[in-house]
């Protein structure tokens, strides 16, 4: 079990990795915000670990300013290019949306996203901000035991293309833990960021490599669909009540609707034994899953009827079907891979920030001298004609990546999240009721064993379920198979108390929560 860190009155920061968290704090003892320091941890991130993350993908963030009563949402999400239509995927050899590859490529949002989340909420020049990454990138880094095991599983993908084989199997390998490895082709395209912004990844000779990139390899994304895009947007977040907290999540493409839902749920049903807390829970989350395949979608270009989907007879109807033991069918994605950060500041703003290039290592299409893998998000459309998420040009794909927030009675109490793409609201709901109906630390409800749903009765557990437990559930239906380390997800939790700030940084990941 972790140790849990004193309560910390000046801030607190908690990531999957110290270099990260280290930047954070760099930038709040300048005199920065938690704004500031979430990019700084992001573009460490990465650096030392850019099988989950990296300038090519895409970005969500909560964020509360200061003397606010709600947080506000930033959306920067890319969109399809103009020519992933279901017709030219399927012309190109596909019957279903490709997993990887350059037909899986959409619009990078996270350089735009970086932006205008520092215009808005950030105190420092971009400069001081990126300096931790690109030092990191130029100098080398000592390459953690986590990241090595899971940079070690995408070699396949890799070695297909020859600039990701260049970029990150230098001499062949991966590199192994506690080695020390740079990036200077990231450091160069950091530097450009540090100096001109994002606009350079969307118009001009970076966006033209980027194009240029896609196209050599026959996918659709071009120099022309970068500069289309529109960029990203701030939005409202949605919220539900569950015991005593608020909890708050991003609106759909985003997948934030299943932890709403599921938890809405929850709190209507009476807190029983430990096996009645996990069975309701299982199911509450097979149910929102079940409605996520089916609506969500970019609310742009489909109709997705959240007030429905949150409205009191919709909610009682799932908790009629949890208490009669009607099986549904879910589809619960696969497992991948994020960064996430949590920060709070000493002037009482507080963000909540995800970051991913979707699977590991994204598309594994890498832009030649650039150190930047471009995502897989594509890969979250539906190819199936009328679906609400099928692809279309100019479309934002459902999306796995949800920071949370958790408020009370207008007051900021905490940032959430846990990676691990469909595991994402899984994580969420447990660690939340961990925290709520279980009464953990934070450090415990991050630490504590899960469990994670799969399709019709199967739902594995993780080691260090009672066997209490165990019997219980298999008693109610579950068929119950060891949990896989790689999909068990990792949670970062910061909370504010009377005593100062709190955190907790999950043992399955090699971060860490530290306090000012």
């Amino acid at each position: 079990m972790t140790p849990t860190p004193p309560p910390a009155p000046r801030g607190m920061v908690a990531s999957q990795h110290h270099l990260a968290v280290d930047a954070a704090l760099t930038m709040l003892d300048a005199g920065g915000t938690a704004a500031d320091a979430a990019v700084a941890a992001a573009a460490v991130l990465t650096v030392v670990d850019p099988r989950s993350t990296g300038l090519g993908g895409d970005l969500f963030a909560l964020y509360w300013a200061p003397g606010a009563d709600a947080p506000t949402g930033l959306e920067a999400v890319g969109t399809a290019p103009a020519g992933l239509t279901p017709d030219a995927i399927r012309a190109a050899g596909h019957t279903r949306m490709p997993v990887d590859g350059p037909w899986s490529i959409t619009t990078p949002g996270a350089p735009a996203g970086w932006t205008t989340l520092l215009e808005r909420y950030g105190k420092l020049d971009v400069a001081t901000v990126l300096d931790p990454a690109i030092r990191l990138a130029r100098d080398g880094f000592v390459v953690s035991a986590a990241v090595a095991d899971e940079w070690t599983g995408a070699v396949a993908k890799l070695t297909r293309d020859e600039a990701a084989t260049a970029t990150f199997l230098p001499g062949g390998r991966p590199p192994t833990a506690g080695e020390t490895f740079a990036l200077p082709d990231l450091a160069d395209t950091l530097e450009t960021f540090a100096a001109h912004g994002a606009d350079p990844f969307y118009r001009g000779p970076l966006a033209e490599r980027i194009g240029e990139a896609v196209q050599r390899l026959g996918g659709p994304l071009t120099a022309e669909d970068l500069a289309a895009w529109t960029g990203p947007r701030w939005v409202t977040p949605l919220s539900v009540r569950f015991r005593d907290l608020d909890v708050w999540e991003m609106p759909p493409p985003g997948q934030g609707l299943v932890v709403l839902q599921a938890l809405a749920t929850l709190h209507g049903l009476d807190v029983g034994d430990v096996v009645t807390q996990d069975h309701q829970a299982i199911e509450a989350l097979k149910w929102a899953f079940a409605d996520a395949n089916d609506h969500i979608a970019d609310p742009d270009l489909a109709d997705v009827d959240v007030d429905r989907l949150l409205s009191d007879d919709h909610l009682a109807e799932r908790r009629r079907q949890i208490a009669d033991g009607v099986v549904v069918e879910a589809d619960v994605g696969r497992p991948s891979d994020t960064v996430y950060v949590a920060v709070a500041d000493d002037e009482g703003g507080s963000c909540s920030f995800i970051q991913s290039v979707y699977d590991g290592f994204g598309s594994g299409v890498v832009v030649p001298g650039t150190g930047m893998a471009l995502q897989n998000r594509g890969s979250g459309f539906v190819l199936r004609d009328g679906h609400p998420n099928a692809p279309a040009p100019g479309k934002r794909p459902y999306h796995t990546i949800i920071p949370s927030m958790l408020s009370r009675d207008g007051a900021f109490v905490g940032c959430m999240g846990v990676v691990g793409g469909y595991m994402q609201p899984q994580g969420q709901v447990q660690v939340l009721r961990n925290l709520t109906d279980r009464r953990m630390t934070a450090q415990e409800a991050c630490d504590a064993p899960r469990f994670r749903v799969y399709r019709g009765r199967e739902v594995a557990l993780e080691d260090g379920y009672a066997p209490t437990t165990r019997e219980g559930l298999a008693a109610r239906g579950h068929d119950l198979p060891p949990l896989h380390p790689h999909e068990r997800g990792g949670a970062q939790l910061v909370l504010r108390t009377d005593d100062g700030y709190v955190g907790g940084s999950d043992h399955r990941k090699d971060g860490v929560a530290r306090g000012r």
